[in-house]
């Protein structure tokens, strides 16, 4: 373990940095160290995310004509020069991409989508997906710095700690030796959803078998009140939804009180990003399904037939 015992988080998304913490808090107790956030964005957006850090470093914003890339270097000296014992990187596309930057500049490997850490006799394991989503691996660090990525949703944000605002430290801009030019900018539909938020999701699956079909699940999730998320081939395939409404191991990883999955087979792909829902109900015409080993109710029939009735029902009950 390195003698900087802290424990550093860092997401290019303020939003995020949350999450993060509450993982590092739990890796920080084992360390002895503290919980430091390295932010990047509007200053008050990240000290707002990053409140219960025990200091915040400033990278900056990213500003016109500079990249999220554009920070590594920036990053990388900081963490070669203090090495605390673990860096939390966010899992998302930028995100990964930065944690593989600085395991290569560091000789180290970065272990991704870390669902769980266990501390024991001083040892850090990280409890992580490989394959795929296809099995799950505990892995000790054994290099100086833990690298580590996690995605949105695996840890729940918690409330800061009770005491006082951390220190802010505005860490220098570091050139990179080469840049990305950016020659267009086009622009792309907000996302209206946090599906990490959600208290009910239903989820559509490659059952659903023509786009405009997904009015049928719409108005199953407006009746509960529940947002709309898919499978990935709904989202990276045929482009039907956007790919923040595609739950699984590169997408959303949700934890919601009911999880509905409509046509959804349950391949593992999938089902990582959603098996911690508290109640799991699954709709599929086939009855071995692997979606139905993960449901707490099932119902085996045509979705086309039960969506419209369940929907009636739950409407009249209003």
């Amino acid at each position: 373990m390195a003698d900087n015992r802290e424990i550093w988080v860092f997401s290019e998304k303020p939003a995020l940095l949350a999450e993060l913490l509450t993982a590092a808090r739990s890796l920080s107790g084992e360390t002895g160290g503290t919980v430091v956030a390295v932010g990047l964005g509007p200053r008050g957006e990240v000290e707002l995310a990053a409140r219960g850090a025990g200091r915040i470093i400033w990278l900056g914003e990213v500003g016109q004509g500079r990249l999220v890339d554009d920070f590594v270097p920036t990053l990388a000296g900081l963490v070669e020069a203090q090495k605390p014992a673990g860096v939390l990187i966010g899992s998302t596309k930028r995100g990964r991409a930065i944690a593989g930057r600085l395991a290569a500049r560091m000789g180290v490997t970065a272990i991704t989508d870390v669902k769980q850490f266990e501390t024991a006799g001083g040892e850090i394991r990280a409890r992580h997906m490989i394959f795929g989503g296809g099995a799950v691996r505990d892995e000790k660090p054994v290099s100086e710095v833990m690298l580590a990525t996690i995605g949105p949703g695996v840890f729940e944000a918690q409330a800061p700690p009770a005491g006082g605002d951390a220190a802010v430290v505005e860490a220098p801009f570091v050139e990179p030796a080469w840049r990305v030019t950016v020659r267009e900018r086009r622009p792309l539909a907000a996302a209206s959803v946090d599906l990490t938020a959600a208290k009910k999701v239903v989820c559509s699956g490659r059952g659903i078998a023509r786009e405009e079909d997904l009015a049928l699940v719409n108005d199953l999730a407006r009746a509960l009140g529940a947002e709309v998320a898919c499978t990935r081939p709904l989202a990276e395939g045929l482009g039907w939804l956007p790919r923040e409404r595609y739950i699984g191991i590169s997408g959303a990883s949700i934890r919601p009180d009911l999880y509905l999955g409509v046509g959804v087979s349950g391949q593992v792909q999938h089902t990582v990003g959603m098996g911690d829902a508290r109640v799991v109900v699954a709709i599929n015409k086939d009855k071995d399904a692997p979606i139905f080993a993960q449901a707490d109710y099932g119902i085996v029939g045509d979705l086309y037939a039960v969506v419209p009735e369940l929907t009636k029902a739950l409407r009249e009950r209003k």
